[in-house]
């Protein structure tokens, strides 16, 4: 038994060594190929969901049947963007369920996560197509756990985002690369400061043109306390972690600030670049496609960044120990379906979104605001954190 264990092991390392990369992602040998897979069913599934909200009407006159739910007509492109996020969601748990735990590779659910390609697709076209079959209330109660679980993944996204930043400015300031890269953080930081403040001045320009446009005011001139507080507490003595993190935290807040006011609904005279995009063209397509695929890497990259969260000693990398954590993968994959089903429709599962538009609404503006004030807390938590526990274990021993 254990020999017949030993010589599938030596056969698939042979294949994930040797053999060239559609074989290994044919025969199941090579989790790194295995991600990509992943991914584009997940971005079919968001294109489905964006088909079934635009053109659902058109495509499946079947689907009139759905107009009970709550808010009429309108509803129907929300609910089928729900139902195809549900199937999505389902797929992915079931492969969080399975997968959840494995350390080791050249096991069965090692196989089951890296091959078995015709079953998984199998798999969730069939939880797809019962999706459509459910009864309403329940995707109306879905709709409501998704925005608990679209929040999670934004939490999820976002602390991976910091431990990148944190983790590029330890290596950058190693005994070890501290004098070869010093002039590399300095123009790198540089940069980022003078993105943010270009950022923060376009975006008076183009969303405060007016003394009355008080909220976008409010949004942008907050950015730049919060970028400046970051700063502060970067460079406070008992801490001094440099300029590089503030600045790159910098970038990722003015960011998320540009998508909060860029959520404003059309019609807002503040808001001029939304009334422009109102008109179906081909930049707002352009920008819908840019839009969806940057949710989708942003996925793929935070799911494979289950490193951040183990808070325990961490011990030393076995062969044949898995190269990410599969159920982590999975499971930011599920939360993830939850989140573009809340973009796809404005975080209101009674709302009615144009065509060509993601993310567009007040209740999108908010969340990304709160997103934004909730980035900067963790961030600065980080920062202040081994200081005040460095001064409890003193007062204590003293």
């Amino acid at each position: 038994m254990e020999s017949g264990l030993g010589s599938n092991r030596n056969e698939r390392h042979w294949i994930f060594k040797d053999d060239s990369w559609f074989s290994q992602f044919r025969n199941g040998s090579n989790p790194w190929m295995a991600r990509y897979a992943y991914a584009l069913i997940f971005l079919v599934s968001n294109l489905l969901a964006w088909a079934v909200r635009d053109y659902g009407h058109n495509a499946f006159p079947e689907m009139e049947k759905l107009k009970n739910c709550q808010g009429g007509r309108g509803c129907l492109g929300a609910e089928g963007v729900l139902r195809v996020s549900l199937g999505c969601f389902a797929f992915c748990f079931v492969m969080f369920l399975s997968t959840a735990g494995n350390s080791r590779m050249y096991n069965c659910r090692d196989s089951w996560h890296s091959g078995w390609w015709s079953a998984k697709i199998g798999l969730w076209i069939a939880l797809t197509v019962t999706s459509f079959l459910v009864p309403t209330f329940i995707v109306q109660i879905y709709g409501e756990i998704a925005h608990f679980g679209a929040g999670v993944f934004l939490l999820v996204q976002l602390v991976s985002v910091i431990s990148f930043i944190t983790w590029l400015n330890d290596c950058c300031q190693s005994e070890k690369t501290a004098e070869r890269c010093h002039i590399h953080v300095m123009l790198l930081a540089t940069a980022a400061y003078i993105i943010c403040i270009f950022g923060i001045i376009m975006m008076y320009i183009w969303y405060a043109p007016e003394p009355s446009c008080l909220l976008n005011i409010f949004f942008i001139t907050w950015t730049l306390v919060l970028l400046q507080l970051m700063t502060s507490a970067s460079l406070h003595p008992k801490i001094n972690s440099g300029f590089l993190t503030p600045g790159l935290m910098g970038l990722y807040v003015v960011f998320i600030c540009w998508c909060a006011i860029r959520s404003e609904p059309a019609g807002e005279s503040c808001n001029r670049k939304a009334e422009a995009s109102n008109k179906t063209d081909w930049l707002t397509i352009i920008s819908f496609i840019v839009a969806l695929l940057a949710m989708v890497i942003a996925t793929f990259s935070t799911g494979i960044d289950s490193q951040c969260f183990q808070f325990s000693k961490k011990e030393a990398r076995t062969e044949d120990a898995v190269p990410y954590g599969y159920g982590f993968f999975h499971f930011v994959f599920a939360t993830g379906a939850m989140y573009f089903a809340m973009l796809l429709i404005g975080w209101n599962t009674h709302h009615t979104i144009k065509r060509w538009t993601i993310d567009v609404g007040w209740t999108s503006t908010w969340v990304r605001i709160v997103n934004e004030w909730l980035a900067v807390c963790v961030y600065l938590w980080m920062l202040v954190a081994p200081v005040i526990l460095k001064w409890r274990q003193t007062s204590e021993s003293a």
